[in-house]
C-alpha cells in the first residue's frame, strides 16, 4: 500500500508524491554512492563516554579498573600508579586504533555526502550537495556518474529513451542491464521541457528487495552507475536510509575467533589462581597473627583505629590487598599486543605481491583483521562454482537442433552436422528448424550493443563494429554463437530488434515484451511480431525448466545432446518457441500490464502470468557453452585436500555440468565412489521421502555403521581411508530440511549430517543462495563447531559467505559484492593456497605463542612475589618497586613478543606452501590446548621457583661485599627482577627462528633500555617521591661479583630445560631427514600417478593405481 504525503511544491513543478512525509526525506541525508552507509559509530561529543563504555565492557579492562579503585580507596601495598598507568595505556591505545577508524568513516561519508550533483529548478540547472536532495527533485545524471538516490527514470539522451545500467555494487552483477523510461515523459530530454513536468507518482513503502519495484524497468536505484548514455533525467522518489541500498546494507555480525575463547578459557584459570592466592595468604597471615608476639611486635604497635576495626571488615581488606599486590598475573596489556599484532599483521596479506593480479591491477585484500589466525584452523571449504572455480567467460560451443548437433559454421549452400542417433538422409535438420533456432538465439535475450568507431571495409563498403553489452556472460555467448552460423544480431531501435540472415539482409522483428530471467523460472521469453504480422513467443531455459513446457515427444532426441554435453562440462540451454494468435497475445499483453501496475503481490501475479504465457511450446534445440575452469585449480583444490579440508561445492548449476566440473578439478577422484540424493535417485513420485529415507540408511550403513573405527591419535582420518563424494540438489535438500509433518523423517538432517561429514567432497547443485547459507550454518553448528570457510564471487553467494567462520570473495567479473561483505578478497581461487597454508599457518602460530608467552611471564613475574609473602610474615610487603611493577609488560617485554608475533617463521614459507600436510600440525587449535597451555604454567612456576630461592640461597650469607656492608629487600627485588627480565626475553630469542634486524634490535634493545633505566631510575633523586628506596640499588647491586655469577647461573639453570628441548629436537629432525633421503633413493616402480593430467585422459584403470 502507498503512504500519502501533502502536495508540495517543489523546484518550479507540483510533482503529488503519494511516497512518504516529505518533510522527513527533507531531513534524511543521502548517506553515499555507491557504498552502503558506513554508520560512524561515535561523535566529537559521545567519543569519550561511549568508547569508555565498549572498552569497560570488556573482562579483563573492568577487572583492572576496579584493582585501580581498590588501590585508590583502600591502604594498599603499591600504588594506584602500579594498575592505573598499564591500563591507562591499554585503554588510550585503543581509544586512538578506534577513533581513527572511526574517522575514516566519517570522512568516507563526507566524501560522499558533499559530493556534488545536479538538480533542475525553474529550467536551470543548480549544483547542490548530495546529501540535500529532497523527494520530488528531478535530478540529471551524466555518463558513469552514479545515482546519488534511487530516482523514476523520466527521459534519456537516447531517442528511445533507453539508459545502460551496472549494478555491481548492489547486487554483484557488472553487466549492462537496460532501463526504459516512463513512456510520457520521454520526449522530455532537455532542462526547460522537464521544468513543464507535473505529475503523480504511486509508490510503495520503502522495501529492501532489489527486485520488487515499482516499474523495475523505470527505478534507478542508488549506487547503480550510468553506462554508455551520455545523460538522463530522474525524479528522486526514495532518498538517504530509505533508498533500497541504504536498506539492504547488512551490518556485518560479529566474528570471534577460536584464539579469543581460548584465551577467556586461560584468564578463568588464571582468576582462580590469583583468588587462591589471596586466599591462602589472607588465611596464613591470620594464622601467623594467632601469636600476639607476630601480630604486634614491641616495635610496631597497633593504632586505635586498628584496634577498633572488625576483623571481618580487616580479613576482607586484607584480602584485597592481597588481589592488588597479585593482580599482575592477569595480563592487561596481552589484549593491546593482540590487537596491534592483528591489525599490523593484516598489511602482510595486502603486500604479498603472489596475490596481485595483473589482468584486474589488484591484490588481496583484508576486511577483517580479527580473523588472521583463523585462516590457519580451517576444517570446511564451501565453494561456489561459476565465476570462483571458472573463469566466467562463456564460449560458444555447439548446439543441436532436433536431435543434430552443429559443431561448425553453416552456410546458406550446405551445413555441417551430426547425430548421435541414425543418420537421416539428409544429415542435417530441415532449413526452416535451423533458421528458426538461429532467430531464437538473436532475439530471445537482452543484449545490448555498443557502437565502436566506423571505419573502412575491405571492400570499401562503411562497416560498423559492435560490442555486445549484457547482464549474462552466457546471453553474448549465444549471439556470438549465432552470428557464427550466419545470423547477426544488429541490435534493438525504437522497439525493433534488427538481425541480419545468412542472405545478408535485414529482418526487423516487434519488441513487444521481455519476460526476465529469474532464480525460480530459469528461464526467459521474448515476444516479438514480425512484418507479416507474425506473433512469435521464443524462449531459453535450463532443461528442467523447459522440458515440462514442450511437447513431450519432442525432448528424447533434444535431452541426449543435453546430457551429454553436460557430462562434458557445458552449460546448457534449452531453446524453445510458440506462435500466437492476435486473441491469445492481447489476453497476454491486458495481464501482464495489469500484473505490472499491481502495488500488491505483484511478483505473484507476474509469475502466473509467466507461468500460463510459457506453456504448451514447441522444442527446438539446445546449446552447449564452455565456461573455462581456473588457473591451478586442480592444484589447489589437491592441496587443500591434503591439508586436511574438506570442500563442498555449492551451486546453483545443474548436476552434470557441476559434477563434470568436480572432475576436472580433481575434487573427485576416479577412485572416488560417488553417493547420490538428487531428484533422479529420489524420484519424483509420492513415495519420494520414503526412498530418500531408504538412500540415508543404506548410505550411513556403507559409511559409519560397517566402517571400522580408525586409530584415536590420527587427526582427521578420513583423509586415509576410502574416498566417498556425495552430490545432492536444491529440492532433496529441502526435502531433508524441512520434512512434511506426517513424513516422521525428523531424524533425517542428523542422518544427512553425518554421511556429509564422512565424505572427502560434497557437491550440492540447484541450490538457491539461502540454502548455501543453510548448508553451511548446518555444519558450522556441528559437534566440535569446526571452523568454516565460504568463498565465492557473487551477490548470490554473499549469505554463505557471511555465515561461515570466515569468509572470502573472489574480486571476479559479478562485481564485487562479494568482496565487500567478506573479511578477505582476492583476485582468485588459487590465491587461497598460500592465504590458508601459509599466512593462515604463520598468523595462528604466531599469535598463540603470544598468548601463551604472556601467560608464562606474568606467572613468572608474580610467583616470586606469592612466595616473598612467606618470609615478610604475610605483611602484603612488594618484592618489586613500584617502577618495576609499573613498566614490566609496558615497556621491558612488550616489543620482543610483538616483533616476533608479527615476522617469525617457524618454517619457510615455500615449505608451507609446497607441503600441505604441515597444516594438519596446528590445525584444531593445536597450540591453544590444556596440555601446551599446562607445559607453558610449569615451566613459568619451574622459573619463578628458580628466581626466588636461587636469590634467596644467595642471600644466606647477607653479606656480598668485601666490606661487609648488608643487602636489604630492595636488592633482592632487583636481582630476581633482573633475572626474570633476561630469562623470559632470551627465552624469546631461543624460540626465534627467523632472525631480522628488527627482532635484534627490539630484544637487545629491550634488555639494553632495562638497564639503562636501572642506573637512570636509581640514580637520581626525584622530588616527587616519597620514599627514595631505589637510590643507588642497581648499581650498587652490580659492584659484587657474587651478584654477577648468581644472574649468570640463574638465567642459565631456568632455561636449560628449553635449551635441552631445543637440542633433542634438532636431533630428532636430523634423523628424521636421513630416513627421507634414504627411502627417495629406493627406485619405485609403482610411482604415484602425475599430479596434472587432463580430464579425457583420466580413465577408471587408474584405480589400480590406488592403495
Amino acid at each position: 500500500m502507498s503512504r500519502c504525503g501533502a502536495p508540495r511544491r517543489v523546484k518550479g513543478q507540483t510533482p503529488f508524491l503519494f511516497c512518504a512525509d516529505t518533510s522527513h526525506f527533507v531531513a534524511l541525508v543521502c548517506w553515499s554512492v555507491g557504498e552502503p552507509p558506513l554508520s560512524p559509530q561515535y561523535t566529537l561529543w559521545n567519543f569519550l563516554p561511549k568508547n569508555l563504555f565498549e572498552q569497560f565492557r570488556r573482562i579483563a579492562n573492568f577487572y583492572f579498573l576496579i584493582i585501580f579503585l581498590v588501590q585508590v580507596i583502600v591502604d594498599t601495598p603499591t600504588s594506584p600508579v602500579t594498575s592505573g598507568l598499564p591500563l591507562f595505556f591499554v585503554i588510550t591505545v585503543t581509544a586512538i586504533k578506534q577513533g581513527y577508524e572511526d574517522w575514516l568513516r566519517h570522512r568516507a561519508d563526507n566524501e560522499v555526502n558533499k559530493s556534488n550533483v545536479f538538480i533542475v529548478e525553474n529550467a536551470k540547472q543548480v549544483q547542490k550537495e548530495s546529501e540535500k536532495i529532497k523527494v520530488g527533485d528531478i535530478v540529471e545524471v551524466k555518463a558513469d556518474e552514479t545515482f546519488p538516490c534511487d530516482l523514476i527514470f523520466l527521459a534519456s539522451s537516447s531517442p528511445d529513451g533507453t539508459c545502460y545500467v551496472t549494478t555491481a555494487s548492489l547486487d554483484g552483477e557488472s553487466n549492462f542491464k537496460t532501463h526504459y523510461a516512463v513512456r510520457d515523459t520521454t520526449v522530455l530530454c532537455t532542462d526547460e521541457a522537464i521544468d513543464t513536468l507535473t505529475a503523480t507518482i504511486e509508490c510503495e513503502q520503502p522495501q529492501p528487495d532489489l527486485y520488487k519495484s515499482l516499474g523495475p524497468e523505470n527505478l534507478l536505484l542508488k549506487g547503480a552507475t550510468l553506462k554508455n548514455t551520455q545523460k538522463i533525467y530522474g525524479v528522486a522518489v526514495y532518498t538517504g536510509m530509505e533508498t533500497k541500498m541504504a536498506l539492504n546494507y547488512q551490518g556485518k555480525s560479529q566474528k570471534r575467533s577460536a584464539v579469543e575463547k581460548s584465551i577467556n578459557g586461560f584468564l578463568i584459570v588464571y582468576l582462580c589462581i590469583l583468588l587462591s592466592k589471596a586466599t591462602v595468604c589472607t588465611t596464613l597471615k591470620y594464622v601467623w597473627q594467632s601469636n600476639p608476639f607476630n601480630d604486634e611486635p614491641w616495635y610496631n604497635e597497633k593504632t586505635k583505629k586498628e584496634k577498633e576495626t572488625f576483623k571481618v571488615l580487616r580479613m576482607f581488606t586484607d584480602f584485597l590487598s592481597f588481589m592488588v599486590l597479585f593482580n599482575f598475573i592477569i595480563p592487561v596489556s596481552m589484549y593491546v599486543t593482540v590487537e596491534m599484532q592483528k591489525f599490523l599483521g593484516s598489511f602482510f596479506i595486502s603486500w604479498d605481491k603472489e596475490m596481485y593480479d595483473e589482468e584486474i591491477k589488484e591484490g588481496a585484500l583484508v576486511n577483517t583483521s580479527d580473523l588472521n589466525e583463523e585462516l590457519g584452523q580451517v576444517e570446511y571449504v564451501f565453494t561456489d562454482k561459476t565465476g570462483t572455480l571458472t573463469e566466467n567467460s562463456m564460449e560458444f560451443i555447439e548446439c543441436c537442433i532436433d536431435g543434430h548437433k552443429y559443431k561448425d559454421c553453416i552456410s546458406e549452400v550446405d551445413g555441417f552436422s551430426q547425430t548421435d542417433g541414425p543418420l537421416k538422409y539428409y544429415g542435417k535438420a530441415e532449413k526452416s528448424r535451423e533458421e528458426l533456432f538461429l532467430r531464437a538465439l538473436c532475439l530471445c535475450h537482452t543484449v545490448q550493443i555498443k557502437e565502436a568507431d566506423q571505419v573502412d571495409g575491405l571492400m570499401g563498403h562503411p562497416e560498423r563494429k559492435y560490442t555486445y553489452i549484457s547482464s549474462s556472460p552466457d546471453e553474448i555467448a549465444l549471439v556470438k554463437g549465432a552470428e557464427k552460423y550466419g545470423f547477426t544480431f544488429l541490435g534493438l531501435e525504437n522497439d525493433f530488434m534488427k538481425i541480419r540472415n545468412q542472405k545478408n539482409e535485414t529482418e526487423m522483428y516487434q519488441l513487444l515484451h521481455v519476460l526476465n530471467f529469474d532464480p525460480v523460472r530459469r528461464r526467459m521469453s521474448v515476444i516479438v511480431r514480425t512484418t507479416t504480422g507474425t506473433l512469435f513467443l521464443f524462449c531459453k531455459g535450463a532443461d528442467s525448466s523447459i522440458f515440462p513446457r514442450v511437447q513431450q515427444e519432442e525432448i528424447q532426441q533434444t535431452k541426449v545432446h543435453v546430457d551429454r554435453n553436460a557430462m562434458d562440462g557445458y552449460r546448457t540451454l534449452c531453446v524453445a518457441f510458440k506462435e500466437l494468435t492476435q486473441k491469445e497475445y492481447d489476453k497476454i499483453d491486458k495481464q501482464l500490464n495489469e500484473a505490472k501496475m499491481a502495488l500488491q503481490d505483484r511478483e505473484e501475479k507476474m509469475a502466473k502470468v509467466f507461468e500460463d504465457t510459457e506453456a504448451d511450446m514447441h522444442l527446438i534445440g539446445a546449446t552447449a557453452v564452455e565456461d573455462r575452469l581456473q588457473e591451478q585449480l586442480a592444484e589447489t583444490i589437491e592441496a587443500l585436500h591434503a591439508a586436511g579440508m574438506k570442500v563442498w561445492v555449492l551451486t546453483g548449476d545443474k548436476m552434470e555440468t557441476a559434477k563434470s566440473t568436480c572432475y576436472a578439478c580433481r575434487l573427485f577422484q576416479t577412485s572416488t565412489e560417488l553417493l547420490e540424493l538428487t531428484a533422479r535417485t529420489v524420484g519424483e513420485s509420492e513415495r519420494k521421502e520414503d526412498r530418500l529415507h531408504e538412500l540415508l540408511i543404506e548410505y550411513h550403513k556403507k559409511l559409519i555403521q560397517d566402517v571400522p573405527k580408525s586409530r584415536g591419535g590420527l587427526k582427521r582420518s578420513w583423509t586415509l581411508t576410502q574416498e566417498y563424494g556425495l552430490i545432492i540438489d536444491g529440492a532433496t535438500l529441502s526435502l531433508i530440511l524441512n520434512p512434511s509433518q506426517d513424513s516422521g523423517s525428523s531424524n533425517y538432517k542428523n542422518i544427512f549430517l553425518q554421511i556429509c561429514l564422512k565424505c572427502a567432497a560434497v557437491l550440492c547443485c540447484r541450490m538457491a543462495p539461502l540454502q548455501k547459507a543453510q548448508i553451511v550454518r548446518m555444519v558450522k553448528n556441528t559437534k566440535g563447531s569446526p571452523i568454516t570457510l565460504s568463498v565465492g564471487d557473487g551477490a548470490n553467494d554473499v549469505s554463505m559467505i557471511l555465515e561461515a567462520h570466515v569468509g572470502i570473495g573472489i574480486k571476479g567479473k559479478e562485481g564485487r559484492q562479494a568482496s565487500r561483505n567478506s573479511d578477505y578478497a582476492v583476485p582468485k581461487f588459487k590465491h587461497l593456497r598460500k592465504l590458508l597454508l601459509a599466512h593462515g599457518h604463520l598468523y595462528y602460530v604466531r599469535i598463540a605463542h603470544l598468548v601463551q608467552y604472556f601467560f608464562y611471564k606474568n606467572l613468572c613475574f608474580i610467583l616470586p612475589q606469592f612466595l616473598y609473602q612467606f618470609f615478610c610474615g604475610f605483611s602484603q610487603q612488594p618484592l618489586y618497586d613500584a617502577a618495576y611493577l609499573t613498566m614490566y609488560n609496558i615497556c621491558f617485554t612488550s616489543l620482543p613478543i610483538l616483533a616476533y608475533s608479527l615476522l617469525e617463521q617457524h618454517i619457510n614459507i615455500d615449505t608451507l606452501t609446497s607441503d600441505p600436510q604441515l597444516y594438519m600440525k596446528v590445525s584444531d587449535n593445536a597450540m591453544l590446548q590444556w596440555r601446551p597451555f599446562l607445559y607453558w604454567t610449569f615451566l613459568g612456576a619451574f622459573e619463578g621457583l628458580v628466581f626466588f630461592f636461587g636469590v634467596y640461597f644467595l642471600f644466606q650469607n647477607s653479606s656480598l661485599e668485601d666490606n661487609g656492608k648488608v643487602f636489604g629487600n630492595w636488592t633482592f627485588g632487583t636481582i630476581v627482577f633482573t633475572v626474570l627480565v633476561f630469562t623470559v626475553t632470551l627465552k624469546l630469542a631461543l624460540d626465534t627462528r627467523f632472525w631480522t634486524w628488527m627482532n635484534h634490535f627490539v630484544i637487545w634493545g629491550s634488555l639494553a633500555f632495562y638497564v639503562f633505566f636501572s642506573f637512570f631510575w636509581g640514580g637520581v633523586i626525584w622530588p616527587f617521591l616519597k620514599q627514595q628506596r631505589m637510590y643507588f640499588v642497581f648499581t650498587h647491586m652490580l659492584t659484587s661479583v657474587s651478584t654477577w655469577l648468581a644472574i649468570i647461573l640463574l638465567i642459565f639453570i631456568s632455561l636449560f630445560p628449553e635449551i635441552l628441548l631445543i637440542v633433542l629436537k634438532s636431533i630428532k629432525e636430523k634423523n628424521h631427514q636421513v630416513r627421507n633421503e634414504s627411502s627417495r633413493k629406493v627406485p619405485d616402480s609403482m610411482s604415484a600417478r602425475p599430479s596434472v593430467r587432463p580430464l579425457l585422459l583420466r580413465t577408471f584403470s587408474d584405480e589400480s593405481n590406488v592403495l
